[in-house]
């Protein structure tokens, strides 16, 4: 014989299973969507982080730059920025040893080409920025 009131039970059950199988669906998909936002807001700020583009004229006048070396410090200005940007969009693990090889890189092209008084003073300036930027060398 057919027992109704185990029909209805059963009916219940069902859509308490139902809800909460939209809840753990809906749940998924919020942190699905927080996590990319973190991850995107994360890139961005790292993006920004290795950024080295700055007043190439307010270097000039720290350092005391004559015009043919303004032309050469921005040139290998230049190409360190494009390094630094490359190695803000690679992998963590290889990141290190790309601002490694981009910084030494731009020491010893901007050494060959400034004073002893101004490379010390670019050193002490490129220090600063990589610090107050929280870049590790």
């Amino acid at each position: 014989m057919f027992n109704k009131s185990r029909f209805q039970e059963g009916s219940q059950k069902g859509k308490k299973m139902k809800k909460m199988i939209l809840m753990a669906v809906a749940l998924l998909s919020m942190t699905t969507a927080t996590f990319a936002a973190n991850d995107e807001k994360e890139a961005t700020a790292t993006a920004a982080a290795y950024n080295m583009n700055f007043n190439m004229n307010s270097l000039s006048n720290a350092l005391g730059l004559e015009f043919d070396q303004e032309e050469a410090v921005e040139d290998v200005h230049h190409n360190f920025s494009a390094e630094m940007m490359n190695a803000a969009q690679a992998p963590k693990a290889d990141r290190k040893t790309m601002v490694d090889k981009a910084i030494n890189k731009d020491l010893r092209y901007m050494h060959s080409i400034l004073s002893e008084s101004q490379y010390h003073k670019y050193l002490q300036l490129l220090n600063v920025t990589l610090n107050n930027r929280g870049i590790e060398k």
